[in-house]
């Protein structure tokens, strides 16, 4: 009987193994996940769940009860030692199993401060899965000192879950501005405003130097000689794709596992999907670091190891909730040379990004027409006149049928 081992158990891996038994595969399928828990939602990982408004099962995708209904062997808690290419097999502790298609849905890590700048002092936390939320929560009490170190999206959404819990929150940006490697100036306006009106110490163009303390940490040194008594950090200062077992299998890497359009890798028989993995866009290669592109790519994939022999194309968003703000992006703002700002009521407003004439990529802030307006633009290819945008008297749906 064919087998489909699928290796990474977060939203990916998931996707991959449902859509696999929804499309009518009867071989067997293997999920392995090196948590303890099975596959789980991430975003609300850093909001609602740290808040307290949402319970460990209203994380989980899908019940456990799920896998075993669709005859999927949920193997948890199992961390995957190597993969022989050429054998087919997959070792995992003493076992060995054989694959006929394999799945890397293996994700991403979070970057760590090096020891050498306390990044292995007790207080010291990632935001990533579960066992780091679980890890951090216990601090998150009122009046306590936390450091923030990075101003992205990760950086931010604990600033304002801190803010919002009454803690004294510092965070520092070692770029120009917050958010300077994935949005405009005018985006990085609107979310240090945001911020600082919620009591957020926001230090931009400051790095860290240093963490202080002896087994835990208990302050910080500052790029500009400024010293802080903290009483824990987070570190949110990107993720970089999980590749190592893909790398010693083998397989091709660029900017993570290097995928064709039906998310093939360079060695036959392996597949992957999701933050790991790299494929190709409009002439170039990305890797997307978000639910819908895990999603849809293994979903891709899983119909490919069925022989549908179809290519993904990907329609780029993403969202990030902080305070009562929700930021809906829609598509990729790459090359972007012009930002036009429309802005309909007191409690809303878009950023569109252009290249010469054409339409990119919206940031829209408790915009939602704008947002689904604006995606089902750049997924049609249709590029509205920058003026139009600006005017709020234009009528958004109007633009879908021009």
């Amino acid at each position: 009987m064919a087998h489909v081992v699928v290796i990474g158990a977060g939203q990916a891996g998931s996707s991959c193994v449902a859509k696999l038994r929804n499309g009518g595969y009867d071989g067997k399928v293997t999920l392995i996940g090196a948590e303890p828990v099975p596959p789980y939602q991430r975003p609300p990982l850093s909001k609602a769940y740290l808040m307290g408004d949402m319970t460990l099962e209203r994380l989980f995708l899908r019940p456990e009860s799920f896998y075993d209904e669709l005859d999927i062997q949920l193997r948890l808690n199992a961390r995957v030692d190597a993969i022989d290419a050429q054998a087919r097999t997959v070792a995992i502790g003493g076992d060995v199993l054989g694959y006929d298609d394999l799945v890397l849905t293996t994700g991403s890590e979070p970057n760590r401060l090096p020891a050498a700048m306390g990044g292995a002092l007790d207080g010291v936390h990632v935001v990533r899965d579960l066992a780091d939320v679980d890890g951090m929560a216990p601090r998150f009490v009122k009046g306590a000192k936390v450091l923030i170190v990075g101003g992205g999206y990760i950086g931010l959404e604990a600033a304002s879950v801190a803010a919002k819990l009454g803690l004294q929150v510092t965070l520092v940006e070692m770029s120009d501005r917050i958010l300077q490697r994935v949005a405009a100036l005018e985006t990085s306006d609107f979310f240090r405003a945001l911020h600082k009106g919620h009591g957020v110490d926001i230090r931009e163009g400051v790095g860290l130097e240093t963490l202080l303390g002896e087994g835990s940490v208990s302050g910080a040194r500052l790029s500009d000689g400024a010293e802080l008594d903290v009483d824990f950090v987070i570190v949110g200062v990107g993720i970089r794709p999980a590749t190592v077992l893909a790398e010693a299998a083998g397989v091709v890497l660029e900017n993570g596992i290097k995928v064709d359009a039906q998310g093939r890798t360079s060695v036959s028989g392996i597949w992957a999907a999701g933050d790991c993995s790299s494929f190709p866009y409009r002439g170039g290669r990305i890797r997307l670091e978000s639910v819908p592109n895990a999603i849809d790519q293994a979903e891709v994939v899983a119909e490919n190891i069925m022989g549908a022999g179809k290519e993904y194309v990907a329609k780029p968003w993403f969202w990030s909730d902080q305070y009562d703000v929700k930021l809906q992006i829609a598509g990729l703002n790459t090359g972007y040379d012009r930002v036009v700002t429309r802005r309909t009521d007191a409690d809303s407003v878009a950023f569109w990004y252009y290249r010469g004439d054409e339409l990119l990529a919206v940031d829209a802030m408790n915009d939602p027409r704008g947002f689904m307006v604006g995606k089902r633009l750049i997924e049609s290819g249709k590029s509205p006149a920058a003026e139009l945008i600006a005017d709020p008297a234009t009528e958004l749906k109007a633009l879908l049928k021009a």
